[in-house]
């Protein structure tokens, strides 16, 4: 499964401007943490947990080892999975690129069979995918 969002905030480093007034935009290191704390559960039930964002690979492999995340933050800075599957996403002022908004996609096999969206609250989101795994175990 994937979970996608929007970036990883760094420690000393201020968030965009309005960051915290962007619908979606605030939560990614909940999210991410969630998905940290129920990783085990997840994988009990089958799920392979990755995170994208538009961050680049060495700001992935940081916020992973910062929030000691047992498994892969992975970047979209080209935006080719955002365009190849038109993933919603948003400008923010300071930011050249677009940001992706938060998503989650539920992949079985390479096909897509559940997409959350929107996503909130998203600290809440792996409990989310954990309840539909579950109602969908085969």
């Amino acid at each position: 499964m994937l979970y996608i969002y929007p970036r990883t905030g760094t420690p000393g480093l201020p968030s965009p401007q309005d960051w915290d007034s962007i619908p979606g935009a605030r939560g990614c290191t909940p999210q991410s943490c969630a998905f940290r704390d129920h990783h085990a559960e997840l994988q009990a039930l089958g799920a392979r947990v990755f995170g994208v964002s538009t961050q680049t690979t060495p700001q992935q492999a940081e916020a992973a080892a910062r929030l000691h995340l047992p498994f892969p933050l992975l970047s979209d800075m080209a935006g080719e999975l955002a365009r190849a599957l038109r993933l919603p996403t948003f400008r923010v002022e300071g930011e050249q690129d677009p940001l992706l908004r938060r998503v989650t996609l539920i992949i079985t096999d390479g096909v897509i069979e559940k997409v959350v969206y929107p996503v909130f609250p998203p600290d809440q989101n792996a409990a989310d995918v954990m309840d539909w795994l579950r109602q969908h175990e085969s």
